[in-house]
């Protein structure tokens, strides 16, 4: 072959890659279709997985036990904030792995599977036989105040109305304690997430799953839910207003509920 053919065949080749690089160039730019749920959840996971791992950890935790009916899915829908395939992808696979079944009426109920198996890698706290519920709020007030502060000055806008949704959905909840919890775990990770540190985020996280047995009790003592939603909105109309303090003082309060019902139910579990 001659040198001008030579020359010819690799300026081709040459051109050939420069359309490779610039189609994947664009295509790297073009934004990804996106899924309505919580923005800050890590991209690696499928929705479905994220929503199994929720509800996997209420089970884990103790927040969620055998025999205890899921939310509809309408409801499951509205605290996750997705759409009804992804939703139904999860429940599907808990009740492969034995985790969930479905019964008459299309609602799914935990099953018989032993929470000491679940419980164990998920919260070392709950197993605590000497519990300090003063010590523990006094933790949770450390740390949650100073995520809610860093949420209100640092949030972004769908952030913040996502906050303010899961506030007000919870109006629809009064009675449905399962669906409140859930609805609950919803709205303190998205104002841990809209504070941006993870670190503290996953202190939260730890805080807030001591003791959900107890506090799994407090939220079937009618009247109980309705105050923690009103409080909720409390918090999350404080955030939508850039008001730190507002939305610190707003989020002591519902602390203090919190740990004064979780005391009414240990004594009631104790007499």
């Amino acid at each position: 072959m001659s040198e001008t053919a030579n020359r010819k065949e690799d300026r081709s080749a040459a051109g050939m890659a420069d359309d490779g690089f610039a189609a994947l160039l664009e295509a790297e730019r073009r934004p990804a279709p996106k899924e309505s749920f919580a923005p800050a959840l890590l991209d690696r996971q499928s929705i479905s997985e994220q929503v199994a791992n929720r509800i996997l950890a209420m089970i884990k935790s103790g927040n969620l036990k055998s025999g205890d009916r899921l939310p509809t899915e309408q409801q499951m829908c509205i605290a996750f904030g997705i759409s009804r395939p992804p939703l139904r992808e999860a429940l599907k696979a808990l009740t492969l792995m034995g985790v969930l079944e479905s019964r008459q009426g299309g609602r799914y109920t935990v099953t018989d599977l032993s929470p000491s198996r679940l419980v164990a890698p998920f919260s070392v706290m709950l197993s605590v036989t000497e519990y300090d519920v003063h010590e523990h709020f006094e933790a949770r007030a450390v740390v949650d105040l100073a995520l809610v502060r860093m949420c209100t000055e640092r949030a972004v806008p769908e952030m913040r109305k996502r906050i303010l949704d899961l506030a007000r959905d919870g109006r629809a909840f009064h009675h449905d304690p399962v669906a409140f919890r859930l609805l609950d775990i919803e709205f303190h990770q998205a104002i841990n997430i809209g504070a941006g540190n993870e670190m503290l985020q996953a202190l939260a996280q730890g805080l807030y799953d001591v003791a959900l047995d107890v506090r799994r009790l407090a939220s079937t003592v009618p009247g109980t839910i309705e105050i923690s939603v009103r409080q909720h909105c409390d918090v999350a109309e404080a955030i939508m207003d850039d008001d730190a303090e507002a939305a610190v003082v707003a989020y002591r309060a519902h602390l203090e509920h919190v740990r004064d019902t979780t005391i009414q139910s240990m004594n009631k579990v104790r007499s």
